[in-house]
């Protein structure tokens, strides 16, 4: 079957149809898929009735795979799957008192995976095992457009800045294990990119924020900086800039970390949610 890509008819998203992840791709199929996913910033395909280990196959197409946050697998019912440990669990299930993955039911704010170490993963491919009936839609915001329509006077404010990526809590709003809260945000632990992110693939400017909490925008006062963090916040975040998934059993679904921030719906928690993630590795010259 001929490969389509049916763009969501949002700023970002495109179905691709006439694939089965669970066999092997052709060298063209890959490399139809991974145009559409570097033009759309995030692709999905419904109907896929894959193992753990042909998510792992199609991911490692990609790039080479990392575990998921070790704060938010030990301790913390963050879970791993056994034979897969590139596979992480989220879920707000809990089997005999123990929860077999993370992230819970409620509402993960915006944000960019794992934007708070030195190189993070480039992109996240989810599959999804099981959904609630209501809720649960995972939004995606397209951060090359908010860049580009950003004001002229704001996008000169950021022109050249770096900013802090806080580590100490989880997109779920949770302290992560061993973090202590934060205090003071120009003393948040985590790492620091600039701002405007360049694509190493594309070559697009992109705005970089990671999430709003305990951000900062380096060699500013803290009014300052949370002044502007709030008006760029506002601005990524506009309707016209988002594409909202709503999930069936069996959706995979892949994005470019570094040109898109998410958030997830909060969900009932007396429903079951299961979604396996795997995480693309950067390479230094993939995340600059």
């Amino acid at each position: 079957m001929e490969i389509e890509v049916i763009p969501a008819g949002s700023a970002l998203g495109a179905e691709i149809r006439g694939v089965d992840l669970g066999r092997d791709l052709s060298v063209r199929d890959f490399e139809r898929i991974r145009s559409a996913w570097l033009e759309h910033c995030v692709v999905f395909f419904r109907g896929q009735a894959i193992t753990d280990e042909e998510l792992v196959r199609f991911s490692r197409r990609i790039g080479d795979l990392e575990l998921g946050p070790a704060s938010e697998r030990a301790g913390s019912g963050g879970s791993s799957v056994a034979m897969f440990p590139e596979v992480w669990i989220i879920s707000n299930v809990i089997e005999n008192g123990v929860p077999i993955g993370s992230l819970g039911a409620g509402e993960a704010e915006w944000h960019t995976d794992m934007s708070y170490i030195e190189e993070p993963p480039i992109a996240s491919v989810l599959h999804a095992i099981e959904i609630p009936d209501v809720g649960a839609d995972t939004s995606f915001a397209n951060m090359y457009e908010a860049l580009a329509k950003l004001p002229s006077d704001l996008l000169q404010r950021i022109e050249g800045r770096f900013a802090n990526h806080d580590s100490s809590f989880t997109s779920a709003g949770e302290l992560r294990v061993g973090a202590d809260p934060v205090g003071d945000v120009t003393r948040a632990p985590g790492a620091r990119h600039p701002v405007i992110l360049r694509h190493p693939e594309t070559g697009r400017d992109a705005l970089y924020l990671g999430r709003r909490t305990n951000g900062y925008v380096q060699d500013l006062p803290v009014g300052e900086s949370e002044a502007l963090l709030d008006l760029l916040w506002a601005e990524c975040t506009r309707p016209e800039l988002v594409y909202r998934h709503q999930w069936r059993i069996g959706d995979v679904l892949m994005w470019d970390n570094r040109c898109v921030i998410h958030r997830r719906d909060a969900f009932d928690p007396d429903s079951r949610r299961i979604m396996h993630r795997t995480q693309i590795n950067a390479r230094p010259d993939q995340f600059t």
